[in-house]
């Protein structure tokens, strides 16, 4: 994991076209600003987490058992 320091108003650039900006900090509270091209998507970590939690129940079957895989019978 890389750290840095920034300061308010300070960026940090993720490759070719996506940047981290410090908009505000304040009493413990840092507000970032994520500019990336519109398809690149962005989500906090807990609502990814959250998703994918909800997307393995809907593959549980009311009876107990679960959907096959039907990924394996595609060939990428």
């Amino acid at each position: 994991m890389l750290i840095l320091s920034r300061r308010e108003e300070e960026s940090i650039v993720i490759g070719d076209d996506i940047v981290v900006k410090v908009v505000s900090i304040d009493k413990g509270s840092v507000k970032l600003g994520f500019e990336a091209p519109p398809h690149k998507v962005i989500l906090r970590s807990e609502l990814k987490e959250a998703v994918a939690k909800q997307n393995k129940q809907a593959l549980i079957l009311p009876s107990g058992g679960q959907l096959e895989d039907i990924s394996k019978h595609f060939k990428p």
